[in-house]
């Protein structure tokens, strides 16, 4: 079973990184970019067996700093 792990940075949090590809993207005329956010995705290939909560608790311990960021879990739909 494939899972994405979309990890971003909470709202107030300086974002250094996303500041400097804003300004990039200014530098090549692109307009119209009021902000940029970056963050990181991590994708899993895990055993069925493996379930919802041992996913958070992976994130929680080790994918995302839960002090400063936020994480989505992406899993794929299952078909009955």
């Amino acid at each position: 079973m494939k899972v994405r792990i979309f990890v971003t940075l909470k709202n107030g949090v300086l974002d250094p990184q996303g500041k400097a590809i804003h300004h990039a993207l200014e530098s090549l005329d692109f307009s119209g970019v009021n902000d940029v956010r970056a963050g990181k995705l991590i994708e899993l290939d895990l055993d069925a067996s493996v379930s919802q909560a041992d996913i958070e608790k992976m994130c929680d311990k080790l994918l995302a700093n839960t002090v400063i960021e936020n994480y989505q879990i992406e899993m794929p739909e299952t078909h009955s």
